[in-house]
């Protein structure tokens, strides 16, 4: 079964609860209105962008970098323009724009790079001037992950 299909089944169930069914329509009516902000935008400007709220003629927007706040700033007067043919946002007359980076961003692994032949002999050449038998030992298994 799906995870919607599951999460539609959950709230189904909860429907002796009034305040949580209000939380879910209102959960629901902002993804409605935040789809119909998304379709507003110019499509290259629709990624990364994420409706916060609309309160008092006042649309406020958040851009998941500054380089996108500023081109939303740049354009918004037509985005307003757009915005207003829908119902919902029919007296917006201020746009406001905030910057919210991703929390987490997938980091790129470290491309371990393989030991050359000439840091091999290095180390090796180091190990042999070493005193110290526990250190010797140590940069002796380094050089040994030389690559072939």
């Amino acid at each position: 079964m799906s995870r919607k299909r599951e999460q539609k089944m959950t709230f189904d169930k909860v429907g002796g609860n009034p305040a949580l069914r209000d939380l879910v329509a209102k959960a629901e009516l902002h993804r409605q209105a935040e789809e119909q902000i998304l379709s507003a935008l110019p499509k290259e400007l629709a990624t990364g962008v994420r409706f916060l709220s609309c309160q008092e003629g006042e649309l406020v927007l958040s851009a998941d970098n500054a380089t996108r706040a500023s081109q939303i700033r740049f354009r918004q007067h037509e985005i307003m323009a757009s915005v207003r043919e829908h119902e919902l946002f029919r007296y917006v007359w201020k746009l406001k724009v905030k910057v919210a980076p991703p929390r987490f961003r997938e980091k790129k692994r470290a491309d371990k790079q393989p030991l050359s032949k000439e840091n091999a002999r290095l180390l090796e050449e180091e190990a042999g001037h070493t005193k110290d038998k526990a250190l010797r030992e140590v940069l002796e298994k380094l050089a040994s992950h030389a690559r072939d």
